[in-house]
Order: C-alpha cells, then sequence, then structure tokens
C-alpha cells in the first residue's frame, strides 16, 4: 500500500514525523507537505503561479516541501508517484472539532485526496504548552490508522485524539453558534492590529466530535463532499420559483 502523508502544520512538524512513523507499519510511505505552516488555509488551492517540488530530509523517509497548500501538496504527490492507495493528513498540532472543520487545511488535505478518488483520513490533537509528547495517542493513531485503511468506507474521515485517549467513538460534526470575536491590540510600533477568533455559545452535544474529546474519547467522523442539505432540497423543489409570462 502507498500512503501518502501530508499537514498544515509545515514539512518539519513534528505531527508529521510521528504519521509517518504509524503509517510505515502499513505500507510505503512518502510525506508532501507545505515548506511553511498553512493552518486555516482551508482547501485554498495555488491557481495563479508555479509551484515548486523539493526533495528534503524527514527521518529515514521519502519527503519533499511544496511552497504552496496542503492540497496543493495532495495533488502534486499524487502526481509524482504512480499509485496512492490514501492519503494520512496531520498529526495536526491542535484540534480540528466542529466547525473549524470549514477552514482546516489538514482536513483540506484529505478532501483533496477524496476528490481524486483516494481515501483521505485527517488527524489532529491538542497541544499543551509547545510540548508534542505523541506517547499517549500512539496506540490509539495505529489502532485508527491500521481500522481505517482496512475498511472499504468510509472515504474520508476526520480524526481527533484528546491529551489522554480511553476509547475511540464514531461521532457526529458538532455544528454550534459562535459569537466572532475581534480583539485589537497594538505592535511594538504601536500600529493596530487585529487577533480572530471564536467562542462557543452553546455545549457540545452528546454524539458530537466536541464531546468526545471533552469525554477523552478519540472522535472518527465520517464526512462527505455533497454540501446539499437534502432536506431542504426536497422542500423546496415543489416551488414554482420562476413565473412565466
Amino acid at each position: 500500500m502507498n500512503i501518502l502523508i501530508t499537514n498544515d502544520d509545515g514539512v518539519y512538524s513534528p505531527g508529521i514525523l510521528e504519521l509517518a512513523e504509524v503509517a510505515a507499519e502499513f505500507g510505503d510511505v512518502r510525506i508532501v507537505a507545505p515548506d511553511v505552516e498553512q493552518s486555516s488555509m482551508g482547501h485554498a488551492v495555488t491557481a495563479t503561479r508555479p509551484l515548486s517540488y523539493r526533495k528534503t530530509k524527514i527521518g529515514d523517509f521519502n519527503a519533499y516541501r511544496v511552497n504552496g497548500t496542503p492540497a496543493d501538496c495532495v495533488s502534486l504527490g499524487s502526481f509524482h508517484w504512480e499509485k496512492v492507495d490514501a492519503v494520512l493528513s496531520g498529526i495536526n498540532l491542535g484540534p480540528n472539532l466542529g466547525n473549524s472543520m470549514w477552514h482546516s487545511g489538514t482536513l483540506a488535505g484529505a478532501k483533496q485526496a477524496a476528490l481524486l478518488g483516494i481515501k483521505g483520513i485527517a488527524l489532529s490533537t491538542p497541544t499543551q504548552k509547545e510540548e508534542y509528547n505523541f506517547s499517549h495517542i500512539r496506540p490509539y493513531a495505529r489502532e485508527v490508522v491500521s481500522y481505517l485503511l482496512g475498511q472499504e468506507g468510509p472515504k474520508l474521515v476526520n480524526v481527533n485524539f484528546p491529551f489522554k485517549p480511553k476509547g475511540i467513538t464514531w461521532t457526529r460534526q458538532s455544528v454550534r453558534q459562535y459569537d466572532g470575536l475581534v480583539k485589537p491590540s497594538e505592535d511594538p510600533m504601536g500600529r493596530k492590529h487585529f487577533w480572530f477568533t471564536v467562542v462557543p455559545l452553546e455545549p457540545a452535544e452528546e454524539g458530537t466530535d466536541r464531546y468526545a474529546i471533552e469525554n477523552n474519547l478519540v472522535s472518527l467522523t465520517p464526512l462527505r463532499l455533497d454540501l446539499t442539505d437534502e432536506s431542504q432540497l426536497v422542500k423546496l423543489s415543489g416551488m414554482n420559483i420562476f413565473k412565466g409570462k
């Protein structure tokens, strides 16, 4: 099995080496990742300039750095490798839960794989004070990767690990109302700048990815590329929107 590894934290992130070492137990691994951090880039692709694809050294793995986004990396990696059976994106240094799926570069790497007809799995975990100790999640990462690579479906899965997991569960996406928060500040030169963040207004519902993480469970959320609201489509399809003359 040929397994392509990418991320949005950059090719030199400790999380990508951790994931590559786990994935190497199940197939041949190649790393293709952004040369600099691309967090919160979402599913951006580079269409206005050429991209580079340069070999680099990451542990004992074949690795390449790309001056582009996670989605770019998956496309280039798939182009340069005759056959890719699965794409693993991560392990992201920070969770990708609920509404953050919309702007996650980590998940975008897995989504790009799914768009290309390849199984895509995104993996993320919270971090504490810049200390990246994966010892607690490695056994669970191994179990999750083994299970998902061995299954026919689903083709797109978002995985989140708590600090110290005690189990694994299937979940749905936590869609909560948020309060957009803009925090003004100043740089050392006195120039104004702004930080953007969000504050949840509702608690996590049972059965969701956030609820799982809050209860120290690894969250596996099956996703799809079709964003169509099927219930609304059924409701609206009988309406006569355009009236003839």
